[in-house]
């Protein structure tokens, strides 16, 4: 084909997608764009200051009043919290507050919550439980503990984002308060965690827990205190340097280091099209037809670098956190506009060795900071996968790479197959798997377990021998022996059987699915995070279908018009 007919068809295409791009979210951003947040460091405190533009709302037909959120506002915290944990170690504590007078935050926006369909309800709460997980999450394992300054009123999910700090302080004024406001006013409950956290993680007391969810104008002063709501209340005129010297205190007890430089987190360079998502390290085709999204994650083309030092030289071009964040952002862009896209098939392709030999480095070099952070972003990202609402499969074939941290999609897949052998006609020799130390603890899902001892919750023998592979190649029957796949056909058997098993999975109700899936993926042990997921979503979810919320006599249709909402009174 000519060089011309070439350039003319990508032209078609780029013109093709180019309406479409402009309809969909993307999730990359920093902090010279951001509209709402302000991110600034005075040496070991951070502060990030919600200054939300009312009128730059991610969709139009509301406005952000009084600091209320979008998804827009959540991308922005996402992106800084995941900034401060790479770019910036030698912060220590991150000082969340408000630069609106008397308005901390009045929690998610209630008119965006109303016009908005019921997936990008889900999603939106889906990615801001996703977001207040992973500051807690740099919190507990990072050394980046968080204070949040509530200098005005502080409602539903302005309140659950401070919930998802270490230290909560209210300016003591005698208006401010803090509320969980939802239920009394739009018939739906707090989309972030707030019902979990209130009693799970601040231990407040049921009843009282009980009283403050169901009474519109919350709890201020040293009731807050006393019931745990928050920590501190202080008078307004001592309150700015309280909290400057909370922030100090917070950070002198990090163990972050303080004379090392981060590593800058540039743009991840992106190829989308209407069939393809390609990307240095991933490339994920899309198929309309059965609705997947068959992606093939690559090896490194690289060697592991010699030391920490070259590691921090080489910065995002490291091969595991290029991968991550290419990975991070498929997934955000599949379950955001790609709805119907329901099954997500991997397989890896590349050398097994250099996968495994950049396992090792991460594994003898855990206690170095930045080490630290890419293991950690794998963690979170793998539990992103199996918290969306999409069937996954994993494909082993001749020519995959799945060793340690890459063998993770495998065993978070909800069905993989592995070849029996080699393809009639292929030189590639017969697939094998690679387990290491990685995958006994390193990366647990949401439970609170590794995934393998998710398989073997019951059969401590039965993980003590997938233990005693650690390094060796295990081939289709071995990976089975050992409970790492599900099914291993041969060559005869293979394009049947995987054919076969997508084109039934797309057969099925997706909403039974959606509910299938999240209840097996999440045996064993609940934890806060399995909670929020496993239960409060799914509440959630329903709650915001229910007539009492959306419909036309609705407490979320008739918010703000005056009229009372008008319930259907029977209890389901």
């Amino acid at each position: 084909m000519s060089s011309c007919r070439v350039g003319a068809r990508a032209a078609h295409e780029q013109a093709t997608i180019a309406p479409l791009l402009e309809l969909m979210v993307g999730f990359q951003t920093n902090p010279d764009k951001y509209r709402h947040w302000q991110l600034s460091i005075d040496g070991s405190v951070a502060t990030l200051t919600l200054d939300v533009d009312e009128h730059s709302g991610i969709d139009a037909g509301y406005e952000l009043k009084l600091n209320s959120y979008d998804l827009g506002v959540d991308i922005e915290l996402s992106d800084a919290v995941q900034r401060l944990r790479f770019e910036h170690p030698e912060v220590g504590a991150v000082t969340i507050m408000s630069n609106k007078d008397r308005v901390f935050c009045a929690g998610a926006n209630i008119r965006m919550l109303g016009q908005a369909p019921h997936p990008k309800k889900v999603n939106f709460c889906k990615f801001t439980n996703e977001t207040r997980l992973a500051i807690e999450d740099a919190s507990a394992h990072s050394g980046q503990k968080y204070l949040c300054a509530i200098n005005g009123t502080a409602a539903g999910g302005g309140y659950e984002l401070a919930l998802a700090t270490d230290y909560i302080m209210m300016v003591d004024d005698g208006a401010t308060a803090v509320s969980l406001p939802e239920l009394p006013l739009l018939a739906v409950l707090p989309g972030t965690g707030g019902l979990t956290r209130l009693v799970d993680k601040r231990k407040v007391r049921r009843d009282h827990a009980d009283f403050f969810c169901t009474v519109e104008e919350g709890v201020r002063g040293a009731r807050a205190v006393q019931w745990r709501l928050v920590d501190e209340v202080v008078p307004t005129s001592q309150f700015p340097r309280a909290v400057k010297d909370k922030a100090s205190e917070m950070a002198s007890s990090s163990e972050r280091p303080q004379d090392t430089q981060g590593i800058r987190l540039e743009t991840i360079t992106r190829d989308l099209g209407d069939t393809h998502v390609r990307y240095d390290y991933l490339q994920a085709e899309i198929d309309r037809t059965q609705g997947i999204a068959h992606t093939t994650l690559l090896s490194p083309v690289m060697d592991p670098p010699r030391d920490t030092a070259e590691l921090v030289r080489t910065g995002a071009d490291f091969w595991p956190l290029a991968l991550a964040r290419e990975l991070d952002d498929l997934i955000l862009h599949l379950r955001h506009n790609e709805l119907e896209i329901g099954s997500l098939v991997f397989r890896s392709r590349g050398d097994i060795e250099r996968v495994s030999a950049f396992d090792a480095f991460l594994i003898e070099h855990l206690d170095h900071w930045l080490v630290r952070e890419v293991t950690l972003y794998w963690k979170r990202i793998l539990k992103r996968l199996e918290v969306t609402s999409r069937s996954i499969f994993t494909l082993v074939e001749p020519g995959s790479c799945f060793a340690g941290f890459l063998l993770e999609i495998v065993l978070a897949a909800d069905r993989s197959y592995m070849l029996n052998g080699q393809f009639e006609d292929d030189d590639l020799p017969a697939p094998r798997v690679r387990l290491t130390d990685t995958n006994f603890g390193l990366l647990p899902t949401i439970n609170g377990l590794s995934r393998l001892a998710s398989r073997h919750l019951d059969d401590t023998e039965g993980l003590d021998s997938a233990r005693q592979q650690i390094g060796r190649d295990l081939d289709a029957r071995g990976a089975e022996g050992h409970g790492l796949v599900t099914f291993t056909p041969d060559d005869i058997d293979w394009d049947d059987e995987v054919r076969f098993a997508l084109e039934e999975r797309a057969s099925f109700s997706p909403d039974a699915l959606i509910g299938m899936e999240a209840c097996l993926r999440t045996p064993g042990p609940e934890t806060l995070e399995s909670k929020i997921f496993g239960r409060l979503s799914a509440w959630q979810n329903w709650i915001f279908q229910r007539p009492n919320a959306i419909g036309d006599t609705g407490a979320l249709s008739r918010y703000g018009t005056g009229v009372r909402a008008e319930y259907d009174k029977r209890r389901v």
